[in-house]
């Protein structure tokens, strides 16, 4: 076993509380779920957590300019060699990386999309808003599943089904937010059919019964994508279910609130409380049950190209192309997606 100096813990430790700050200071709903997965996982979380926002952050301060970009992607760089910057966040997301195996290919779909997010660019269908909603959250969702050892196509899979699920409540949340900003991420195509002028909306953002609708059918979309991961969050490692379930639950409960504001995201932003959070928690212990669902092995269009980059051997018909990685661990990966019984033995020890 590698012997760490003293000096060495002490830094990972600062490191990692540095993590926690972020996430705590960015995210209530993500820091609240995340005291109901084990340490190491919630360590984890924590650092991938950071660098993604940091990574939000750099381009917006940037201003979203090609340097800014071309910035961030050398800071990927150097943490997939080894050598991230001196910085708590970068050394905690390049620990982590190595750690886990997650393949460079994810966080460099995040970028791609707050590179989307700089060029301001808008999305026709809930495809397009699929595409870009993959690579903003859908990203981190396969990340998170990694970090939990679900390397199975159909669990990434069903991992980015629940982070495109919580970036279509962010979009439903922060439709007036957004439009004051400038932007607008709801399918055009549906404000079109709603009849919604969309330039004159742009510039004098109100909320409309054809709004509603827009929004209503966001939601409906988002809580499609949670019902299908649920059978997955039951399908994870016994400890890492309440977390994860829980985080699925404030989220989902923030569309639920926005429904009972008659979804209006315009003139309010939708809150959930501290106290109604408190109250979904115990909800979250529901997904303790041994036997395992049967998963869809179906994946979104938007969301192959992740789980081709983590499962490579498994998402190919022929098995001839060889994952980046190929190493003792992705022969392995290959025999559990062949030997769907040894898999699901391993899974039952591991529990």
């Amino acid at each position: 076993m590698q012997q760490h100096l003293p000096e060495e813990r002490y830094e990972r430790k600062s490191d990692m509380a540095d993590c926690r700050a972020l996430l705590r200071g960015g995210s209530r709903s993500f820091y609240m779920a995340s005291f109901l997965l084990p340490r190491e996982t919630r360590e984890a979380a924590s650092a991938l957590y950071a660098f993604c926002r940091l990574a939000d952050d750099a381009i917006d301060v940037g201003g979203g300019s090609h340097s800014a970009i071309e910035k961030l992607r050398t800071r990927l760089d150097l943490a997939y060699d080894g050598r991230p910057l001196p910085d708590p966040v970068d050394r905690a997301f390049a620990a982590t990386v190595e750690k886990y195996e997650i393949p460079k290919d994810l966080p460099n779909g995040l970028i791609t999309g707050l590179e989307w997010d700089a060029a301001s660019r808008t999305y026709e269908t809930l495809a397009d808003l699929r595409a870009y909603a993959t690579r903003v959250a859908g990203t981190v969702g396969a990340m998170m599943a990694l970090v939990m050892g679900a390397r199975q196509t159909e669990m990434v899979a069903r991992a980015c089904d629940l982070g495109v699920a919580m970036q279509l409540t962010n979009i439903a949340r922060d439709v007036g937010e957004d439009a004051r900003m400038g932007r607008i991420y709801l399918p055009l195509s549906w404000m079109r059919e709603a009849g919604i002028d969309i330039d004159a909306w742009s510039h004098n953002p109100s909320h409309s019964t054809e709004l509603k609708g827009v929004i209503g059918r966001l939601l409906d979309a988002a809580d499609e994508l949670y019902r299908q991961s649920d059978p997955a969050i039951r399908a994870l490692p016994l400890t890492c279910r309440p977390g994860i379930h829980a985080a699925r639950l404030i989220y989902a409960e923030i569309g639920h609130e926005l429904r009972r504001s008659g979804c209006d995201s315009v003139s309010a932003r939708a809150v959930v409380s501290t106290r109604r959070k408190l109250q979904l928690l115990p909800a979250s212990l529901n997904v303790l049950s041994i036997r395992r669902p049967k998963i869809s092995g179906s994946c979104m269009r938007e969301a192959r190209f992740l789980v081709e980059a983590i499962t490579p051997a498994a998402t190919s018909a022929s098995f001839r192309r060889l994952p980046k990685w190929w190493d003792l661990h992705g022969r392995v990966l290959r025999l559990i997606h062949i030997f769907e019984q040894l898999e699901r033995r391993q899974l039952a020890a591991r529990t």
